[in-house]
């Protein structure tokens, strides 16, 4: 394990050239045995190129299909039983690698968990920490870092969770959901993000809703009674509340009274037929479908 004879390392590139055959080369000096496989997202500069001459394999797309997408791509061809995901971008400190591996001995998917101070601005710090605690909720997990791209998984178990993960950066989030939803053992070790070369890929304004979005459909799809049990309870109270001020006020029952009991109905219903399809879904996958 120490040499990484039995570790595939995966990196998703696009656009790195200035930092990738870096990062390899760190690799290589810590785990001189391990597979490097980097998928060239559709790079329009040298980022293929440096990475294989810093001694990795690479696999190239041949256009930008996105960074989810190059995930599943090396996943699928990586050979080794365990699977490490790191940026190509420098943040992720080859350094860590150890500390991690050694944690995957005992976890199915061990995380690396970013000191918010070393690798987010403000309105991104509060973002991450929103998705954190709207993880926590969903998952009744302590989870720390949501969105951390460095994670190692067993190649056997990670390939069952492919067919949810999509083509975007939301990858991370997806997975860790899918994992603690299907009752796999989960870790965060502290980690220090390195400051990345070259421009981030993230824009706040443009993906910062979209992340919301993502994290809200994410949360409904593996824990869906989380989020519909508290809004039917809402309309529950708003219907009681409005049938108390009514009884009180002309004494009778309203029909905007009946309206919120019958959504609370609903969207209660609407929750256990939600969590049945979820059921459905994981059987599937421990099915290894």
């Amino acid at each position: 394990m120490e040499r990484g004879a039995d570790v595939s390392v995966v990196i998703p590139a696009y656009h790195e050239e200035a930092a990738i055959a870096g990062t390899i080369t760190r690799i290589l000096n810590i785990l001189p045995d391990a597979e490097v496989i980097v998928v060239d997202d559709g790079s329009r500069d040298s980022t293929a190129e440096e990475a294989r001459k810093a001694g990795a394999y690479v696999w190239s797309h041949p256009y930008n299909m996105g960074n989810g997408a190059a995930v599943k791509t090396g996943i699928r061809m990586a050979s080794r039983d365990k699977v490490v995901l790191m940026d190509g971008d420098g943040q992720h400190d080859p350094e860590d690698l150890p500390r991690l591996l050694e944690a995957a001995r005992r976890y199915d998917m061990v995380v690396g968990a970013r000191d918010p101070k070393t690798h987010a601005n403000g309105f991104r710090r509060l973002a991450n920490t929103a998705y954190n605690l709207l993880a926590r909720y969903a998952t009744k997990f302590p989870v720390k870092d949501l969105t951390s791209g460095y994670r190692v998984v067993d190649r056997d178990t990670v390939l069952r969770y492919l067919y949810l993960l999509p083509n975007t950066f939301s990858y991370p989030t997806t997975l860790t959901l899918a994992y603690l939803r299907s009752g796999r053992s989960v870790c965060y070790i502290p980690i220090r993000a390195q400051k990345r070369r070259g421009s981030s890929k993230i824009k706040p304004l443009r993906d910062g809703t979209r992340f919301l979005l993502i994290i809200l459909k994410i949360t409904t799809l593996f824990s869906p009674l989380r989020i519909f049990l508290p809004i039917s309870g809402s309309f529950f109270l708003l219907g009681l509340a409005n049938y108390a001020y009514t009884y009180l006020t002309v004494h009778r029952f309203t029909n905007m009274s009946a309206l919120l009991f019958i959504t609370s109905v609903l969207l209660f219903m609407l929750g256990l037929i939600s969590e049945q399809i979820t059921q459905l879904r994981y059987d599937r996958v421990e099915n290894g479908g």
